[in-house]
């Protein structure tokens, strides 16, 4: 059995001079293992065993284990177990880390239980030829979601005037709202989260959407700008809101800077929905307080949880969602169609779906 990866210009070549090989391409990577594994087996890694519990149902298990033959699936309930069953698997469910990946001999796929990928990835699992696939596009509708939750709660008041009064039963009318449909939003970063936010954004508010994104990609309908990353600071003066939707990496870590938050609008509104680490928090605290920008919602900060003696709590016209807008009972469904999509691909010698560019970091 050997593991092939290609890149897109090769694959495509190939796709043309043999019409009848399916192309499918999720990312800048296919990740094909051909011939297809006889015999796959199947571990789950938890991110503690302090507590052990399942965390996949009996029922996730057959949907996983019923996309081929031969397949042996362990739900690992402590780490010897795991240890234990490292030298055998194929393919783990979850994230190892160094001490895994040397015990792991035979291990040929790791599919990751998150879209993000700074915390998963190591040297030694770069330089590996195993192949990685994660959660991208999974986790995007529900945080797409509170992401426009959070600037309506930002232009409708809500956060700074109804909900702080409701409980002192006042009944106060606030006229200094903000129209949302019709303003440009600007995405840094038109992955998942950023195209499902820009879609929502666009069809749900008229708005004019630019966009930035590091890889070529083909440019959405709902789009009217989409440009390389370099393209940022002359985006920035020109938005409405701004949504920080990227990865993060060595070269997005605190691209969000005063240079970015100065060339804001006054009346421009700042939303992250990727990472903490892509802002220069005590710059966002000092453009909130001094009024740079009109107000900020995030879901993500530095560090999380957020210390309560940071400043961000008091900042003004500030929404924090403390990093939940991924979850929901739907994701859940996501994830495991994903997973067992993708076991059905590997047990057929199909390209995986989401495979992760290791050099790049998502």
């Amino acid at each position: 059995m050997t593991d092939e990866l290609v890149s897109r210009r090769s694959f495509l070549s190939a796709a043309v001079a043999a019409p009848a090989v399916p192309a499918l391409l999720t990312s800048d990577r296919i990740a094909i293992f051909d011939p297809p594994p006889e015999r796959i087996r199947i571990a789950t890694i938890a991110t503690s065993y302090a507590a052990p519990a399942a965390t996949f149902t009996p029922a996730e298990v057959q949907q996983i284990r019923s996309q081929g033959k031969n397949i042996e699936m362990t739900v690992t309930m402590s780490l010897d177990e795991l240890n234990r069953l490292l030298p055998e698997v194929d393919v783990v469910i979850g994230a190892v880390n160094p001490d895994m990946l040397a015990k792991a001999k035979n291990l040929r796929w790791m599919q990751h239980t998150e879209a993000g990928m700074e915390r998963a990835l190591f040297p030694e699992l770069v330089k590996s030829p195993v192949v990685v696939t994660n959660m991208a596009r999974m986790f995007a509708p529900c945080i797409s979601e509170t992401a426009i939750a959070m600037l309506l709660a930002l232009t409708r008041g809500l956060n700074k005037y109804y909900i702080p009064q409701f409980p002192q039963k006042k009944f106060f009318a606030e006229r200094n709202l903000v129209e949302v449909d019709g303003m440009t939003m600007g995405i840094v970063g038109l992955g998942g989260l950023g195209s499902a936010t820009a879609m929502r954004a666009h069809y749900g508010f008229n708005m004019r959407i630019l966009a930035t994104d590091a890889k070529p990609m083909v440019k959405p309908i709902f789009v009217d700008t989409l440009r390389e990353p370099g393209w940022l600071m002359e985006m920035v003066p020109q938005v409405d809101v701004l949504v920080s939707a990227a990865p993060l990496t060595k070269e997005t870590t605190r691209m969000f800077d005063e240079k970015v938050f100065r060339a804001m609008k006054k009346t421009a509104y700042f939303l992250n929905i990727s990472r903490g680490g892509l802002v220069d928090q005590p710059v966002l605290i000092r453009a909130l307080n001094e009024g740079w920008i009109a107000g900020a919602g995030l879901d993500v900060v530095t560090p999380e949880p957020l210390p309560p003696d940071s400043p961000l709590w008091d900042c003004p016209n500030t929404v924090l969602t403390c990093h939940t807008s991924g979850f929901s009972p739907q994701r859940r469904l996501r994830m495991i169609g994903l997973i067992a999509e993708n076991v059905r691909r590997y047990a057929n010698g199909l390209p995986l779906l989401n495979v992760v560019d290791k050099q790049r970091g998502y």
